[in-house]
C-alpha cells in the first residue's frame, strides 16, 4: 500500500502544500481543514480525470495533465501518456495533489510573492513536458519516411505507424483540453504576461502536434501506396510472363495432341518450323510491349 507523502513549503504571503500518492484519509483531513468540496476531492483522487477548472467562493480548483510517457512504450490512452495534478488555490494557499512524482515539483527554489506566481510556474513546467515527445515523434516520422522511400519499406510495420498516429492524435486532444482550461483562468494584472506566455506555448504545441499528425497520416498513406506499387509491379511481371507463354503453350498444346491425321507430325523439319513460329510469336509480343512502353 502506498503511503501519502506530504510536503509543506511556507512562502512570505502563502503556504504551498504538496501531497503525493494521496489516500482518502489525508485528503479528507485537508478538505475539512480548508473547507474543500468533497466532489472535488473525489475528482483529485480519480486516476483518469480530464483537465477542468472550477471556481469556488473561497478558492479555485484546477486539474491539468502533464506528459509522462515515452514514445517507445507504445501507449495509446490518455492515462498511459499522462498523469494529472490537481490544484486547490487562493491568495493564501496552494494545494497540489498527484499520484506520480514530478521532478519539477521537487526543484522549486524560487521565492514567490503570490500563490498564482507559483501556480503559473508549475503550469509552465507541465506545458514543457509536451515538447520532448513532440521532438521525438517528429524525428521518428522522419526516420520512417527515409526507410519507406530510400531503404526497405518492409522494415516498417503497420503497428509502428498505428502507435505513432494514435499517440500524436491523443496528445493533441489532451493539449486542446489543457488549452481550453487555461483560457478560463484569471490572474492579477502583474501576472497576465506570464499567463499569456503559457497560452502562446500551448498554441504553438497544438499547431506543431497538428502538423506532426498530418505528417503521420501522409506517412501512412505513403506506406499503403508503396505497398500497392510493389503489388502492382509483381502483378505486372506475372502478366508479362503470361502474355509470352500463353500463346506458346497454346501452340505446344495443339501439337501435343498426337492425332493420327495431323500432317505436320510427318514433316521432316516440323519441329524446327514450329519452334521458329514460337520464336516469332515471342518476338512480336516483345516488340508490341516495347512500343506500348510496358517493358
Amino acid at each position: 500500500m502506498q503511503t501519502s507523502i506530504q510536503k509543506v513549503v511556507s512562502f512570505p504571503n502563502f503556504v504551498w502544500t504538496d501531497i503525493c500518492q494521496p489516500d482518502r484519509a489525508s485528503l479528507n483531513k485537508i478538505a475539512e481543514q480548508y473547507g474543500l468540496d468533497i466532489f472535488q476531492i473525489k475528482d483529485s483522487l480519480e486516476h483518469g480525470h480530464l483537465p477542468k477548472f472550477e471556481e469556488q467562493p473561497n478558492y479555485n480548483f484546477l486539474i491539468l495533465r502533464a506528459f509522462t510517457a515515452t514514445i517507445k512504450q507504445g501507449a495509446t490512452t490518455i492515462n498511459e501518456l499522462s498523469n494529472k495534478i490537481a490544484f486547490f488555490y487562493n491568495a493564501d494557499k496552494i494545494i497540489t495533489v498527484h499520484r506520480s512524482k514530478f521532478n519539477f515539483l521537487e526543484n522549486i527554489n524560487t521565492e514567490f510573492s503570490k500563490s498564482e506566481e507559483l501556480l503559473l510556474q508549475l503550469i509552465h513546467k507541465m506545458v514543457e513536458t509536451y515538447q520532448p515527445p513532440l521532438n521525438e515523434l517528429d524525428k521518428h516520422i522522419e526516420e520512417l519516411e527515409k526507410t519507406i522511400f530510400l531503404k526497405d519499406h518492409s522494415k516498417v510495420s503497420l503497428k509502428d505507424l498505428y502507435f505513432l498516429k494514435t499517440q500524436t492524435r491523443i496528445t493533441k486532444k489532451l493539449l486542446q483540453l489543457f488549452q481550453n482550461v487555461i483560457n478560463q483562468i484569471e490572474v492579477s494584472h502583474t501576472n497576465k504576461t506570464a499567463l499569456q506566455d503559457i497560452k502562446d506555448g500551448l498554441l504553438s504545441l497544438v499547431l506543431n502536434y497538428d502538423e506532426v499528425l498530418e505528417n503521420a497520416n501522409n506517412l501512412l498513406n505513403s506506406y499503403h501506396s508503396v505497398n500497392s506499387q510493389k503489388s502492382n509491379d509483381v502483378m505486372k511481371l506475372l502478366t508479362i510472363f503470361s502474355a509470352f507463354f500463353l500463346p506458346l503453350t497454346f501452340v505446344a498444346g495443339i501439337y501435343g495432341m498426337n492425332f493420327v491425321n495431323m500432317p505436320e507430325l510427318t514433316w521432316q523439319a516440323g519441329y524446327f518450323i514450329i519452334l521458329g513460329i514460337m520464336i516469332i510469336i515471342a518476338i512480336v509480343i516483345y516488340l508490341w510491349f516495347k512500343r506500348k512502353n510496358i517493358l
